[in-house]
């Protein structure tokens, strides 16, 4: 058989699709309702232009960047995702290695498959805790502390999820967590043997920060408690840095600035929660217009590609973070996949940014003083 090469996410999602069960793939790669929004991102960042300039020396270009005063050899992290080890065993600490080697934060989800104090450590410190708000915040509280008590200093605060979005394709295969095994799943599960036999030989993924005596989670509880008392109560005991994830709306994030986060996250989580939601590229210059050049103003939802992320960068981010393409290289080729993909990532910016003229990632040479939105 050809051996297995990325030189695309679009690779390493068919590779991701050929090796893993089809209810695991598609809990990974679907979203809300019938998809219309997550194609209405990729139309939207399609969309976005990059315009080429001529005759200037871009030999030396640089991808370093920097994000709360911090040096990274990328402008680009990786984004927080629930139950990566789904992906192949291990997964998050493939993860957490790679933010070490780039020195680039790795969001730690809420309801990881690995203990948000093992990933801490392997990451070498380069994580950032993404935080659920649930039932009645007992148990986000205790989070926070344990957090807090781990070395976190960057706290992310998802916003966009007050109840969970509908996505069909879960639905119609049964997926839960932990997950239940019946007819249909078993016939999944050996119709991809290598991936079954690995995972049961590694033991099945599981929420592993709620594995310990007091804490508890239910993927499917409420979160629709949380209000702007909530951001101010965790704004207290946070001495971090506090980042709120899943703005889409200009007076919500002036009301951010004013309630003393220290950056926002233009997010539509990926388009897995709201289908209707506009296209968080469209909403990128229009938050950075309103805040000022100067606000810490992150992006996620829709990456596939270094110029991605360039043209968030250009939208007004100051910093991008990628999610589950990541995933897909994982499932593809392991970590040796993560590697590759990360290396096309880096590629494919670099390029284009000698396409269009550009040698640094500083916001002085990559934006005007005014940034128009998308069409």
């Amino acid at each position: 058989m050809k051996r297995a090469v990325i030189h695309s996410a679009e690779d390493a999602r068919r590779l991701a699709r050929r090796n893993l069960p089809w209810m695991v793939f598609d809990y990974i790669d679907g979203a809300a309702g019938n998809e219309s929004g997550a194609l209405r991102n990729r139309k939207a960042l399609d969309n976005v232009l990059l315009h080429p300039r001529i005759l200037r020396d871009v030999s030396q270009r640089s991808l370093s960047s920097e994000i709360f005063g911090t040096s990274t050899e990328r402008p680009f992290g990786i984004a927080p995702m629930g139950m990566c080890n789904l992906s192949a065993p291990g997964a998050d600490l493939m993860l957490a290695r790679l933010a070490a080697r780039y020195s680039v934060p790795h969001g730690v989800s809420t309801v990881a498959s690995t203990p948000l104090e093992a990933i801490i450590e392997a990451a070498q410190g380069h994580a950032w805790f993404q935080l659920y708000f649930s039932g009645d915040g007992a148990g986000t509280f205790k989070l926070v502390e344990r957090a807090k008590a781990a070395g976190y200093q960057t706290l992310v605060l998802t916003v966009d999820v007050p109840e969970v979005g509908r996505r069909p394709r879960e639905l119609r295969h049964g997926f839960t967590m932990p997950f239940r095994i019946g007819p249909r799943q078993f016939f999944d599960f050996a119709m991809h043997p290598r991936w079954s036999l690995t995972t049961l030989f590694r033991g099945r993924p599981q929420m592993a920060n709620f594995l310990m005596p007091g804490f508890e989670f239910d993927r499917t509880e409420s979160r629709a408690k949380a209000t702007w008392n909530t951001l101010a109560q965790l704004r207290d005991i946070w001495p971090g840095k506090l980042v709120v994830k899943g703005v889409l709306d200009v007076d919500d994030a002036k009301s951010l600035v004013a309630a003393g986060v220290d950056a926002i996250q233009v997010s539509s989580h990926g388009a897995r929660q709201l289908e209707a939601a506009p296209s968080p590229i469209n909403i990128l210059p229009i938050i950075r217009n309103e805040l000022g050049p100067n606000f810490p103003v992150l992006f996620d939802s829709g990456i596939r590609s270094g110029e991605d992320i360039l043209k968030a960068l250009k939208c007004g981010a100051d910093f991008v973070f990628v999610g589950r393409i990541l995933q897909f290289a994982i499932a593809a080729r392991g970590e040796k996949g993560l590697d590759a993909l990360w290396d096309v990532l880096s590629s494919e910016l670099s390029a284009a940014m000698a396409q269009t003229g550009i040698t640094s990632l500083n916001a002085r040479d990559l934006r005007p003083n005014t940034i128009q939105a998308p069409d």
